[in-house]
């Protein structure tokens, strides 16, 4: 069973910056792609970012291109998200997933992805 805990969320104003972590246990976390997902009230999950097993490959959704960087410590089975130049849209609950099948491209679908963290709230002030 694979564990995913996220955290670094909190409240910034508009322009400011987070950095969000997600530790994995459980399983070789090198080996699997990892992606992060953003909810926000009302609407559905969405994707923001992917990076491969290796961290060689990224893949981010268009809003946030240019904004936020994905990467990944294999040393530390962690995921981490940079998110600058945070706008009130960005306010989500923040979700890091983990790929169901070994060595793939990240991957923007959901279904592709078999476990998922709590999450962790992300508010930005206007």
């Amino acid at each position: 069973q694979v564990q995913l805990v996220e955290s670094g969320g909190g409240l910034v104003q508009a322009g400011g910056s987070l950095r969000l972590s997600c530790a994995a246990s459980g399983r070789s976390f090198s080996r699997y792609a990892m992606g992060w997902f953003r909810q926000a009230p009302g609407k559905e999950r969405e994707f923001v970012a992917a990076i491969a097993s290796t961290g060689g490959s990224t893949r981010y959704a268009d809003s946030v291109k240019g904004r936020f960087t994905i990467s990944r410590d294999n040393a530390v089975n962690t995921v981490y998200l940079q998110m600058n130049s945070l706008k009130p849209e960005d306010t989500a609950v923040y979700y890091c997933a983990a790929d169901s099948s070994p060595n793939l491209s990240p991957s923007s679908l959901r279904w592709r992805y078999a476990y998922w963290g709590q999450g962790t709230q992300v508010t930005v002030s206007s």
